[in-house]
Parts: structure tokens; C-alpha cells; sequence
């Protein structure tokens, strides 16, 4: 993508746009090189989609032929509209996981969309996305039972026999609830997984793709990069999925790769249609939405790292991946900044406590969901506290909650150097609270789970 040729687009056809650079007394007649582009200054939704009507940030005022809805996790929803041709080009991304990791263009495919539906971006995206790949020729089939899961119960066995695979498509803690608990025969139906929204470990790749009897979960199960501003930006290969499970068992390259105590997402992305920034440790993009987007700040932290840079530093580590391609550029994500906490003043990240809970002393015994907060007593000191979500039918114990503070803490102590270093030895275990599965203050069902309090 020419990030130029697209500023220049949507500087004239845009009319919030304009407004934005004349308030920053821009004229877009200067803006001729690259780097004239990256001093232009960011929008976010505070300073840009929120201060117009919705109108003035289509394309010549026009509202595209659908709207969708953000989740509002930080704020109050936002109105996204997108028009088929977006559609096309987020349909890309589903084509390349659907045929390069899934051969669904030579196998029976059933879609089950797992995303909630309405007019929240994740449900109707995917099946619009998944259908287009039905009218370019790919067998596929798609049922959306959305986040009901007696709907999921009731569709799957009668659909899924006629199929020679099953792909369930939506959030990472949601599938894994829906293999952990339906009494299905996942190993008979050939399942796939497509998720999309939070950031998940290799362990839990490994440990799910066991239960739902994925054989490969290099190629049994893809993670998508997406926000309902922009639709999908960068999804998951082979490739990146080989060099993410590989730098998991290897910390210290990861932190060197990645500067950070944590496993982010990584997936490729492709140039000709996002073009991506970094900006002080977090991402900016550009592109030409239903919204159209230009140096868009969305705050999710991470990087980016050129092809050739990453077989480069994989092979300096000893690595040789056996996928070739495609040889496309990196995009690293953490998420947000403020799911995060500060704990002596170590930043403990909700992905390392996933890992302790994913461990086999423990992971048949929880669901995986979990709250993680930092706490005083009644002496004003500070405690990390887990609260943890119980698999159906189990029942707090003693037992249980040590062989999760012990494995959690073993995690903090492998991954997370300010952990280890800043929080003394007497606080380093965590105080472990055990919820029955569905509990309606931490857990309730249907909602979007929020890791940290």
C-alpha cells in the first residue's frame, strides 16, 4: 500500500478528515513523501471518530451498506460501518487460513460461527467473510449458532457427520468452554478452530487441540488479528505459528525479539492493503475501511518485525521452520496496555497467569477463565489474587487452589523477570480464590470475560 496515494484519497473524499487537518493547519498538497506521511499527526477515536457525525467519516459522507458495533470494553460503543467491497478484502484473510492451513478447498467444510451475533462486529463479520468464500468456490457450509451454546449443542451433531471437517470460529475461552463441557465426539468430526480477540499460549493450543482431537495444531488452529474499527488486519500462518511455538519454549529469545515478559500474538499481515506504524511500543495503521483510517491509534502494544529480519533471528537461534511462506511482513500484539497489573511494581500480565492454569497438575480441574487483581488487606498491604473459574461439577478445595498457586507461580517465576526480581520471596505466591463454573459476580455466562480487575 501506498500510504500516500491513500492519505491523499482520503483527504479528499472524507469530509472529517478535512476537518481534522485543518484544524492541525495541514495542507494536504504538501504531503508528498513518506516521510511527509509520518508526520502527520495520529487519530484515535478521542481526537477524531468521536468529535464527528457519522456521515463525515464515510467516504463522501455516504454510510456503507452495514453497521457494526465495538465491544465498548473501553468506553462506549463505537458505530463501524463497512460496505461488501471492505468485506472482500477482509475475506482474504479467512481464505488464507481456510485454504493454506485447513485444504478447505478440497474438503466438506462446516463454519460454525461461535462469535456472538447481533450488531456486535464479531458474529455477522464472519459470516459474511465465510459465505464469500462459499461464492468463490469453496465447499463450505456455514451455521451460525453464535454464543448459544444449547443452539451449538443441537446443530452440531446433526450437521457435522455429513462434513469431512468442522472449523468453529470464535473467542479463544469460549471454544475451549464449548470442547471442555458439550459431551461431543470431537475426535470424529476433523475440528479446526479460528479464533480471533485475545491473546492465548501455546500451552493452550496444545492443551485444546488434545481435547477437540487436532492432530496439527500448527494447522488446526489459527488466531486473526482484528478490531471492529478496521475489520481483520493480520491473521496466522504456518510459518507464524511454527516461530511462535518455538520461541515459547525459548524465553529468553522471545524477550529479545519481542522486549517484553510475554508471548503476544503474531501473525502476517499483507502490505498491499494495511499499512502499519510503530509509535513508542504500540501499533498504528492505515487503510481504506468503511471508515477510512490514517495513522489510526487503536493503543494495542506491540511491533513489527520485516520477513527477512525473522527467519534471520529464528535461525541465529538454531531454528529452521519447515513452512516457507508467505513472505510477508510481521505483526506483533500484545493488546492493551491497562489489562495489565502493577504488583511491586512488576507489571504482571494475565498471559502469564494463563500458562499456570494450562499446565496438566491443573488444567483438567479449571475452565481456564480467571480474574486477576492486585489487593489490600485490612493492613493496607498487597496481595496478587487470582480468582479462578472451576470446570462443571468441581467444588472448591484446598487441594485444588495449592496446585494452581503453585503452578501459576512457577510461571511468574519462568517468564517474568520483574517478577522474579522485584517482588520479595515472601509475596511472590498468589492468593488463590476458587469460583464454581458460571459464578455471577466473576464468571457470567454470555458475557465478554475481563481478565483483570
Amino acid at each position: 500500500m501506498d500510504p500516500v496515494a491513500l492519505f491523499q484519497q482520503v483527504a479528499a473524499s472524507v469530509p472529517a478528515y478535512r476537518a481534522f487537518l485543518a484544524e492541525n493547519s495541514i495542507d494536504p498538497g504538501k504531503i508528498r513523501t513518506s516521510q511527509d506521511f509520518a508526520r502527520l499527526p495520529m487519530t484515535t477515536k478521542e481526537t477524531y471518530t468521536r468529535r464527528h457525525p457519522l456521515p463525515d467519516l464515510c467516504r463522501d459522507g455516504v454510510i456503507g451498506d452495514i453497521v457494526a458495533v465495538s465491544s465498548g470494553s473501553t468506553g462506549e460503543p463505537s458505530f463501524w460501518p463497512r460496505s461488501a467491497a471492505d468485506e472482500q478484502v477482509i475475506a482474504a484473510r479467512f481464505e488464507e487460513v481456510f485454504r493454506n492451513s485447513f485444504a478447505a478447498h478440497e474438503r466438506r467444510t462446516l463454519a460454525v460461527v461461535c462469535f456472538a451475533l447481533g450488531t456486535w462486529v464479531g458474529g455477522l463479520f464472519t459470516v459474511d467473510c465465510c459465505r464469500q468464500l462459499a461464492a468463490r468456490g469453496y465447499p463450505i457450509t456455514v451455521v451460525a449458532p453464535g454464543t448459544d451454546r444449547r443452539e451449538i449443542l443441537r446443530v452440531l451433531p446433526e450437521l457435522a457427520p455429513h462434513f469431512d471437517q468442522v472449523v468453529l470460529l470464535g473467542y479463544p475461552p469460549f471454544l475451549k468452554n464449548v470442547i471442555d463441557t458439550e459431551d461431543l465426539p470431537w475426535h470424529r468430526w476433523n475440528v479446526r478452530l479460528v479464533t480471533a480477540g485475545e491473546v492465548f499460549s501455546e500451552e493452550w493450543r496444545a492443551l485444546v487441540a488434545g481435547r477437540a482431537g487436532i492432530e496439527d495444531p500448527v494447522r488446526g488452529i489459527a488466531s486473526l488479528y482484528g478490531t471492529a474499527d478496521a475489520g481483520v488486519l493480520g491473521n496466522e500462518t504456518p510459518l507464524s505459528v511454527e516461530i511462535r511455538r518455538f520461541l515459547s519454549a525459548r524465553p529468553d529469545a522471545a524477550r529479545e525479539l519481542f522486549r517484553e515478559s510475554r508471548l503476544p500474538t503474531l501473525v502476517q499481515y499483507d502490505p498491499e492493503v494495511r499499512f502499519f506504524e510503530e509509535h513508542q511500543g504500540t501499533l498504528l495503521f492505515s487503510g481504506d475501511n468503511g471508515v477510512p483510517l490514517i495513522r489510526y491509534h487503536i493503543a494495542d502494544e506491540g511491533g513489527l518485525v520485516a520477513y527477512d529480519e525473522m527467519l534471520a533471528f529464528v535461525r541465529r537461534h538454531g531454528f529452521e521452520p519447515a513452512a516457507r511462506g508467505p513472505e510477508r511482513p510481521f505483526v506483533y500484539v500484545f493488546g492493551r496496555s491497562h489489562f495489565t497489573v502493577s504488583y511491586y511494581g512488576a507489571n504482571v500480565f494475565p498471559e502469564n497467569i494463563a500458562i499456570g492454569l494450562e499446565q496438566p497438575a491443573i488444567s483438567g480441574r479449571v475452565t481456564g477463565k480467571f480474574v486477576l487483581e492486585a489487593s489490600e488487606d485490612a493492613d493496607r498491604d498487597r496481595h496478587l489474587t487470582v480468582t479462578v473459574e472451576l470446570m462443571p461439577g468441581e467444588k472448591p478445595s484446598e487441594e485444588i487452589a495449592r496446585a494452581a498457586g503453585e503452578s501459576i507461580l512457577a510461571q511468574l517465576l519462568r517468564l517474568n523477570s520483574e517478577f522474579a526480581h522485584y517482588v520479595p520471596a515472601a509475596r511472590q505466591p498468589p492468593f488463590i480464590r476458587l469460583r464454581e463454573s458460571g459464578d455471577p459476580e466473576y464468571f457470567p455466562p454470555g458475557a465478554k470475560h475481563r481478565y483483570t480487575r
